[in-house]
């Protein structure tokens, strides 16, 4: 599972690789480590235009996985003797979020699916963890850490996402899996991110009916990555 990547390179290179019409992220900073929950840079169909902006990382987990929690949250609370409003538990359950989706099959996932609701995710790295090897293993292109993208898909939700923070709205997103490569397999056996580099790649994610679009669910060829660091969690040697 890939919780965390970098993403160290500005607009213009964004745009030279998929254009965009419109840019809400102000004055984009290099991020050499970003975390689940974290704000990270989207490229996002919106009405008749694309956007570049910003969403954390995190769509919502499924229905059975929050009634579990608030279920065990509520035992808890009824052992202690007091009373409990289920609905309303179950409303503020916190929930940072899925950071990483595999089974496009689930009706969970089916609702976001659409051209509406894709979105690419820049990046520059991303690692994945084993102790053995060191911790975070991080992948990259080459050296110079070249632009690819993340296929994401992006929603507004309205949850609890900290209980310091309580209910807010936010644009949240998350990027898809799939079966790992014969570099990240050898590190990380489970999965790997869903990588897009060709323009026609980028194009269909974007634009392409579902079931065209999801075709794009695959593994990176093996030798495609390298691994460019280890052990840390921001790879700062991609900052510019």
């Amino acid at each position: 599972m890939c919780n965390l990547y970098s993403m160290t390179k500005n607009q213009d290179a964004i745009r030279r690789l998929f254009s965009f019409d419109v840019d809400s992220t102000g004055n984009l900073p290099a991020m050499p480590g970003i975390f689940p929950d974290y704000p990270a840079p989207i490229l996002r169909n919106k009405a008749d235009t694309t956007e570049l902006t910003l969403a954390r990382w995190g769509m919502p987990s499924s229905q059975f996985a929050q009634m579990q929690a608030a279920k065990k949250r509520a035992a808890k609370l009824e052992e202690k003797g007091k009373q409990v409003d289920f609905k309303e538990l179950l409303r503020m359950e916190p929930d940072s979020g899925t950071t990483n989706i595999r089974n496009l099959e689930s009706k969970h996932w089916k609702r976001w699916l659409g051209v509406e609701s894709r979105c690419l995710v820049p990046f520059t790295s991303f690692s994945e963890f084993n102790k053995a090897e060191g911790g975070d293993i991080w992948f990259a292109f080459g050296e110079a850490r070249p632009l690819a993208f993340f296929a994401g898909i992006w929603t507004n939700w309205t949850s609890v996402r900290k209980v310091k923070e309580g209910e807010t709205t936010n644009d949240i997103f998350a990027f898809l899996t799939t079966e790992p490569n014969a570099e990240v397999g050898a590190i990380h056996p489970k999965a790997m991110p869903v990588i897009l580099t060709r323009p026609e790649e980028l194009n269909a994610w974007m634009n392409a009916p579902a079931e065209e679009a999801m075709q794009i669910q695959r593994p990176l060829p093996d030798g495609a990555l390298q691994i460019v660091a280890r052990g840390k969690k921001k790879d700062e040697a991609s900052l510019p």
